[in-house]
């Protein structure tokens, strides 16, 4: 963890993903608990590239961060190669949304692959989930919005509007969601199951 400074020193930026952010201090306070123990340092930061706020707190002014708000999205080890990578990098490039729409894209189609649905479209591979109750219709309709801005992407659609960064965000909250359904669950449940008859 960085230390709490002037500058915070995060590879990302929790907000818009941007490498290596400058996040300069704008203000700072301290606060105790009822009882006058606990004492933390606060500090926050905002980012120069997006105007996010980064909250920061350390239990020793200048020392060590012992928690930063908010913490940035994170990649569950549930979610299989491929789409995994592809995911963390939709993440990691929110900043371009034109590229993080396609690779969010490029994480659902490779879930999807995953399960066993690699014949045809993106779209007709969605429906034959929804079909097999893989998925739900409401999320077949959500991945429907993502294939088409990802398309209109890949195809440099004349027509298309380029995406804004809360649509890329969209389309990683989706893909998120979908790997969560898809991979995460199922792996806490195991665990879970696993837990209980090892008792």
């Amino acid at each position: 963890m960085p230390n709490l400074s002037n500058q915070l020193e995060l590879n990302r930026c929790p907000h818009c993903n941007v490498d290596r952010p400058n996040l300069p201090l704008a203000w700072h306070t301290q606060t105790d608990s009822h009882s006058g123990g606990s004492t933390r340092f606060w500090r926050v930061y905002k980012c120069t590239s997006c105007g996010g706020l980064v909250t920061a707190a350390a239990i020793q002014n200048v020392g060590p961060v012992t928690e930063y708000y908010p913490s940035g999205m994170v990649i569950d080890g549930s979610i299989p190669g491929a789409a995994g990578e592809y995911l963390k990098q939709a993440i990691n490039t929110l900043h371009a949304p034109a590229g993080s729409v396609m690779l969010s894209a490029s994480s659902v189609d490779a879930m999807l692959k995953e399960k066993g649905y690699t014949n045809g479209s993106l779209y007709s591979r969605v429906n034959k989930a929804v079909e097999d109750h893989l998925i739900t219709s409401e999320m077949a309709r959500w991945a429907h919005d993502i294939r088409l801005d990802a398309n209109d992407q890949r195809h440099a659609d004349q027509q298309a509007t380029l995406p804004t960064e809360a649509d890329a965000k969209k389309c990683v909250d989706f893909a998120i969601a979908l790997g969560e359904f898809l991979f995460v669950l199922p792996a806490r449940v195991e665990r879970g199951l696993a837990a209980a008859e090892g008792t």
